[in-house]
């Protein structure tokens, strides 16, 4: 498989704290890749290096095999996009609207849109089964349709990286099953090389091919998926012993809920 993303040694400050220390991480490209950890492990803050949302650091960072600092921005977002952490923020536009806005890589000044770029957001809201929302307000949208039409505003972007930060925290059983199947068939049917940063380490272990462990700003582990659930591992992270149990659809190994004896 051929690296997307490089990072080679990199670090990065906040003032004088340390967030991420002499980071090593590879993701392939169309690898489905899931990074947990603890809280204040650094997750986001190395997606938000990634996007140049914060800049600096040092080491290397390539993204096809090109350093990061080397493209322009418009350059960048037609390799990378970005669905941040959902909230209960939204902006006065129609579903259909947000979505062309995500084809800004695409446009120069005075210029409007394209046969290509309706296509691709049709496209997008049919994928991920938004379609029926299009005219509908971003005001309007339950917490879990928003995070969806975020996803399929990514994907209308036409970027060959997606980068997730918790795509399904707040949000109900149905929706959060609904999003990561869609993240799934976005990553297989359409080639997406997908990072997801996320505290479910259930999901992480049942969806990715592989995956990258922060704690205090350094890289723990990085493996497959099947590695990772062991007391070996996720014990030395989390500073607690799991028990497991076989899921009884896929055989791979899921963390058991605890419960006290009655």
């Amino acid at each position: 498989m051929k690296p997307i993303i490089e990072i080679n040694d990199f670090s990065f400050s906040l003032g004088n704290k340390v967030i991420l220390d002499s980071i090593s991480l590879t993701v392939f490209e169309g690898e489905y890749f899931s990074i947990i950890g603890p809280n204040g492990a650094g997750k986001t803050t190395l997606l938000r290096c990634l996007m140049r949302i914060f800049l600096g650091g040092k080491g290397v960072i390539n993204i096809v095999e090109k350093p990061l600092d080397k493209y322009r921005q418009k350059e960048l977002a037609k390799l990378i996009s970005y669905v941040p952490q959902g909230n209960s923020r939204s902006m006065p536009f129609t579903v259909e609207e947000f979505l062309m806005m995500g084809r800004y890589p695409y446009l120069s000044p005075f210029t409007s849109f394209t046969h290509e770029d309706r296509q691709a957001v049709k496209d997008a809201l049919v994928l991920t089964e938004t379609a029926h929302l299009a005219n509908r307000r971003l005001n309007t949208l339950s917490g879990g349709e928003r995070q969806t039409v975020c996803i399929a505003s990514a994907l209308a972007q036409g970027a060959r990286i997606m980068l997730l930060d918790e795509p399904t925290t707040f949000l109900d059983p149905k929706h959060e099953s609904d999003i990561l199947r869609i993240i799934k068939k976005i990553n297989r049917e359409h080639d997406i090389t997908v990072v997801s940063v996320t505290h479910n380490i259930n999901n992480a272990a049942l969806h990715s091919d592989r995956i990258g462990i922060l704690k205090n700003g350094r890289v723990v582990f990085s493996g497959s998926a099947g590695d990772v659930m062991n007391n070996i591992v996720l014990e030395n992270v989390y500073e607690k012993s799991f028990g497991f149990v076989k899921h009884p659809g896929t055989g791979t190994l899921i963390i058991l809920p605890e419960a006290e004896k009655p």
